[in-house]
């Protein structure tokens, strides 16, 4: 299995040139016929930008003869798989640089026509940052195109937080902009669309989480079958972080509790070791109470101060006077994505967005610094 940053590699770069090379064999292709060879450690998107420029420059006529060029060079079956992306960026780059109604239309259809053999979705960024109105306008077409590769393409390439793509300012500036096409596509037939849907609703998480909640709530009135697992994989982030109206939209309103824990095994943690924590939950109330249970570590950072992650647990029933025993080891392996830091920590339940008890301890360097 390659790397992220090996996905568009020398076997893609050569595809690339032979394929546009047979669909204009007299076009001096020296650039991207070196391309394979100059990738190197280049992280993925930066790949994607070498092949796009050694594609443009080797092509530099119109936009017109440009995707001319393409659509020969799509005649064949090996134009397909991660050389999309830099010949789709290709695309886009060209027709808004030729700044016409034509060519910016066409650019956006021949998108729409490649996104199948890959996807089309970090291309489309360029439209939108060029004219994000009349991007969006041929995107909330797209939602009736019979393909669900161009459905989905409506949905992924909108997506504020869309991931190794650039980011497109004005619709972050305009949180819900691209609303209207979701509305379109949550009850779409095409699973394939509705995770595009429900990965684009939970970004609007990070700066709008109201706007991820009363979007759910209008489609929870009007809804399909497919849509209650829609909306939970939409509100997965806007939960873990306790928003109490999405908690009471999937049924975790307030609760009668009496919880004991979390108690911990050591309070002295290693880096690179582990803490486990168990917690007693008893339901005192009349009525069964419905429970999402998540944990937050609470993480001493570099400069000293805290930050919290939260970690989902699990969601339960319990009968009135049932209890119910939760726990899990936490892991303080270090990775990639985060490195810790020694000092104070603490693990805290989070119960339907309530906190509920913290349990303090070290994290340490190694077990003799707190000897």
């Amino acid at each position: 299995m390659p790397f992220a940053d090996e996905l568009i590699g020398p076997d893609a770069a050569r595809a690339l040139f032979r394929t546009t090379h047979a669909a204009a064999p007299t076009a001096d292709l020296h650039a991207l016929q070196g391309a394979a060879d100059q990738l190197g450690s280049l992280a993925l998107r930066a790949r994607a930008d070498l092949l796009r420029e050694a594609l443009l420059t080797g092509l530099p006529g119109t936009y017109a003869e440009f995707a001319r060029t393409i659509r020969r060079a799509a005649e064949d079956r090996d134009f397909e798989g991660w050389l999309i992306w830099p010949a789709t960026s290709a695309v886009a780059s060209k027709a808004v640089a030729e700044k016409t109604s034509e060519a910016f239309d066409d650019g956006m259809s021949l998108l729409a026509e490649l996104t199948g053999r890959l996807t089309s979705e970090f291309a489309i960024r360029t439209f939108l940052r060029a004219d994000a109105d009349r991007s969006l306008a041929i995107a909330l077409e797209w939602t009736h195109s019979s393909d669900e590769h161009v459905r989905r393409l409506a949905s992924e390439g909108t997506r504020p937080y869309l991931p190794w793509s650039v980011r497109v300012p004005e619709i972050l500036a305009r949180p819900g902009v691209t609303v209207p096409i979701l509305d379109r596509l949550y009850r779409d037939d095409s699973d394939y669309v509705r995770r595009s849907v429900a990965n684009h609703l939970n970004d609007f998480s990070r700066d709008v989480p109201d706007l991820v909640v009363t979007t759910a709530a209008r489609w929870l009135d009007d809804p399909s079958e497919t849509t209650d697992r829609l909306v939970r994989h939409a509100l997965r982030t806007v939960i873990k972080n306790g928003h109490s109206d999405a908690l009471a939209l999937l049924g975790f309103g307030p609760v009668e509790l009496e919880v004991e824990g979390p108690t911990l095994d050591i309070t002295q943690v290693p880096i690179g070791e582990s803490v486990e924590f168990t917690a007693s939950i008893r339901n005192v109330g009349d009525e069964p109470a419905k429970v999402a249970i998540d944990y937050i570590v609470h993480h001493t950072k570099a400069n000293g101060g805290m930050s919290a992650k939260t970690f989902k647990l699990t969601t339960k029933t319990i009968e009135p006077g049932q209890s119910i025993d939760v726990g899990r080891r936490h892991s303080f392996r270090t990775l990639t994505t985060r490195r810790y830091y020694p000092g104070p920590h603490a693990i805290e339940l989070q119960i339907n967005g309530v906190g509920s008890g913290r349990a303090e301890f070290v994290l340490a360097s190694q077990w003799a610094d707190h000897a």
